[in-house]
């Protein structure tokens, strides 16, 4: 499989174009950059010099091999691993025949396998609560973790905004938080005065014992700032001690903080400006989750259900 220092320049230039023009978050970009270096091995397994060579048969043939790989187990790969590398080959060939003067699109009638609609699971309020009461011993890493978790749910913030919160993004007094979303778009976020006052008790109590200076809002017990897999151990562990069932991630807080407020009457596209999606359909789904447990409400309790 070629490396990535290898890749041809018309695919760096692609892969530079989705990062600069469109606005598609880095760790987006480096996936589609794993499924085009698996692309290119397929080609070149078919004799093929490269893209702006191959056929609509290549391309199915493409699509063929991603659904019939199995993982080191046998399990096959997941049909939305499936998709987005099918959704990566589609997207450079038609930025190949658009930038590149490459006169075809081979992938124009290929369609990307569907991957159905999965939809959020969200924590109820009480459970939220025994998570989050879960935390805050007093201790650097308690005191930590709860304003992180706290911060997390409450402004409904992804695990890449939490952990990328400088202190100087923080406005305590009107309870508001400066993050950087998707594609780096910052956004301004409230939240509530629990949270507000787990932030107060970390940068009080907590936060000067580990890390008397530096940008970082989180940080682990080096004074480092919070990684990715600190912040899922930070998860974990309150899950666990709240005595919750397993699969509770930190996007499950984000799934609760959406479903919780169209639950209470909040406007979708009120929602969207809070979770920071570009599109209102992405948000929608959360309206599918609300109006199911209206569903199971009205099932469970009205006598003609």
């Amino acid at each position: 499989m070629p490396q990535s220092d290898a890749l041809p320049l018309e695919i760096v230039r692609y892969l530079r174009h989705l990062r600069v023009e469109r606005g598609l978050a880095s760790s987006t970009v480096e996936a589609y950059a794993r499924d085009l270096h698996g692309y290119l091995a397929h080609l070149d397994a078919r004799g093929v010099p490269g893209p702006a060579a191959a056929t609509t048969d290549d391309v199915e043939a493409f699509v063929v091999h991603l659904r019939e790989r199995r993982r080191e187990d046998g399990r096959p790969y997941a049909e939305r691993s499936t998709a987005r590398a099918v959704v990566a080959v589609r997207g450079l060939h038609r930025y190949l025949r658009a930038e590149e003067d490459v006169t075809s699109d081979p992938a124009s009638a290929v369609a990307a396998p569907s991957t159905g609609r999965s939809l959020p699971r969200p924590l109820s309020v009480a459970d939220v609560i025994r998570l989050l009461e879960a935390t805050g011993d007093g201790s650097p890493a308690g005191l930590r973790d709860r304003a992180a978790l706290e911060l997390m749910y409450g402004a409904g913030l992804r695990i890449s905004e939490t952990i990328g919160i400088d202190v100087d993004d923080l406005d305590a007094r009107d309870r508001l938080v400066r993050v950087r979303g998707k594609g780096d778009r910052e956004r301004i976020v409230p939240f509530g005065e629990p949270a507000a006052d787990a932030v107060e008790a970390w940068l009080v109590r907590g936060r000067p014992r580990v890390a008397p200076s530096g940008p970082a809002l989180f940080v682990n017990l080096r004074g480092g700032r919070l990684g990715r897999q600190g912040m899922w151990s930070v998860v974990r562990r309150a899950a666990e001690a709240a005595g919750l069932p397993t699969g509770v991630t930190p996007h499950t807080l984000r799934h609760s903080f959406a479903t919780h407020l169209l639950d209470g009457g909040a406007d979708v596209r009120e929602v969207q400006e809070l979770l920071g999606h570009a599109s209102v359909s992405t948000t929608q789904v959360y309206t599918l989750v609300s109006r199911g447990a209206m569903h199971a409400v009205y099932a469970r309790a009205h006598p003609r259900a």
